[in-house]
């Protein structure tokens, strides 16, 4: 999304006398914009594909000699997932924080809603924003700072919902996403 768009998308648009109320929802001014990788562009070796090959291989045959022929569709989709996200490029996401919530690609999470935020910096490799929310059936969200100042996110999203302090590492999922290169 270009910037004129991105603009346009936080734009209250007034409404014509004779219209109807409102052309598109309104997300709040922007205060902080920064661009993200869709998912995570990783390094892969040869090494790599061989040995996650036969690791998929030996799941393959444990679960067809087992009779789970669903473990083996779910490994072997698996497998394909990742070699089709190897080969492509992802597309940016524009992650905006605004007087009213987080935006995050085509996602809005209004700050009534999440229940505190953290940021975990420890270049070069993390450089996370994670943001838990009230709603148990929402996941904690993990944002990559990327090039972003931590301490400006810091303080646009202080000053709308608490700072978790006793976060201080990576989850699990991004610590094992990160070493194995999932």
């Amino acid at each position: 999304m270009d910037e004129e768009a991105a603009q346009t998308m936080f734009e209250e648009v007034a409404p014509a006398e004779d219209s109807a109320p409102e052309s598109g929802p309104y997300y709040g001014d922007p205060l902080l914009q920064w661009e993200i990788d869709e998912f995570p562009r990783v390094q892969r070796s040869r090494l790599w594909y061989v040995i996650a090959s036969a690791v998929a291989v030996a799941l393959i045959i444990y679960a067809v000699a087992t009779a789970d022929f669903l473990f083996a569709i779910i490994i072997l989709m698996a497998g394909i997932i990742m070699l089709v996200s190897s080969f492509s490029k992802p597309n940016r996401i524009e992650i905006f924080v605004t007087t009213l919530g987080l935006a995050v690609g085509d996602r809005f999470y209004e700050f009534k809603n999440i229940r505190d935020f953290s940021i975990v910096y420890d270049p070069p490799h993390v450089k996370l924003l994670y943001v838990s929310f009230h709603s148990p059936l929402e996941p904690l969200l993990s944002i990559p700072l990327e090039e972003t100042d931590p301490n400006d996110v810091r303080d646009f999203l202080g000053a709308f919902c608490a700072e978790n302090l006793n976060r201080t590492s990576e989850s699990l999922t991004d610590r094992l996403r990160r070493v194995y290169k999932l």
